[in-house]
C-alpha cells in the first residue's frame, strides 16, 4: 500500500489521512469558495484530477479552475486534468447509469499519470 507524506486540507481542515470526503453546497459559488484550494494543492503537488460536471456549467467550472490559480490549459494538455460532461460520464438517454459510470471511472482511474516517458538510446 502506497503511503502519501503531505497532509491534506479542505476548508482549513487538516484531513490527516482520511481518504472520503463528502460535502454538499448550496450553490456553485460555496462550491468553488470551499474547493478551490482544495483542487489547487493538489494539482501543485502534481495529482491527477477528473472532474465530471454539468455539461452547461463545464466553462464556467474551467474559469473557476482557473479563478483558484490553476493553469487550466496546461493541466488539461498535460492530462493532469480532466473535465468531462457528466452526459459522457454516466448519464444515458436522460437517466443516471450505474455502468456507464463505474467504466467510466475505472477508466479514468487506470490511465497513467504522470504520464510515462521514454527515452530512447
Amino acid at each position: 500500500m502506497t503511503t502519501h507524506e503531505h497532509s491534506v486540507e479542505l476548508a482549513g481542515v487538516n484531513l490527516a489521512g482520511r481518504n472520503h470526503v463528502c460535502a454538499f453546497f448550496n450553490t456553485l459559488d460555496e462550491e468553488h469558495r470551499v474547493l478551490g484550494s482544495f483542487y489547487k494543492d493538489g494539482l501543485d503537488r502534481g495529482e491527477k484530477a477528473a472532474h465530471i460536471v454539468d455539461p452547461e456549467n463545464r466553462e464556467e467550472h474551467l474559469k473557476r479552475l482557473a479563478g483558484a490559480g490553476i493553469n487550466v490549459q496546461q493541466a488539461m494538455d498535460t492530462g493532469q486534468l480532466e473535465v468531462l460532461p457528466w452526459t459522457d460520464a454516466y448519464v444515458r438517454d436522460h437517466r443516471f447509469d450505474q455502468d456507464a459510470m463505474l467504466a467510466t471511472v475505472e477508466k479514468l482511474t487506470n490511465r497513467a499519470w504522470p504520464p510515462a516517458t521514454h527515452l530512447l538510446d
